[in-house]
């Protein structure tokens, strides 16, 4: 079972405990917003099952990135419309073989 509690702090300032660590969200600057909050946690668990499919094949992956990216929609309701995630494989033979194009001769006999 996954439970956080989350105590208001004043104005718009929220501390969040789960399990033994704590962070704050708040939509004044001093901690991570609310909307970046469930950006960020939809790139982890990309990130969480890119790790788990690297690892059950074998795929030698040491270090990778994601970025993860969205605008709110101007009409209503607000919310995001559309999310950008991109995730950077850094020195994947895989990757880098898709990302330099290469020729590919097929022969058949």
């Amino acid at each position: 079972m996954y439970h956080v509690d989350i105590t208001n702090q004043g104005e718009y300032l929220f501390k969040v405990k789960s399990k033994d660590y704590e962070f704050v969200v708040d939509t004044n600057g001093s901690g991570v917003t609310p909307p970046d909050a469930f950006l960020a946690s939809l790139g982890t668990c990309i990130g969480v099952y890119l790790r788990k499919y690297a690892q059950g094949v074998k795929l030698d992956l040491p270090e990778f990135s994601i970025s993860v990216d969205a605008d709110f929609s101007q009409e209503r309701p607000v919310c995001f419309r559309k999310i950008n995630v991109k995730v950077d494989l850094k020195n994947c033979p895989v990757h880098n073989t898709l990302k330099f194009n290469p020729e590919v001769t097929i022969t058949v006999r």
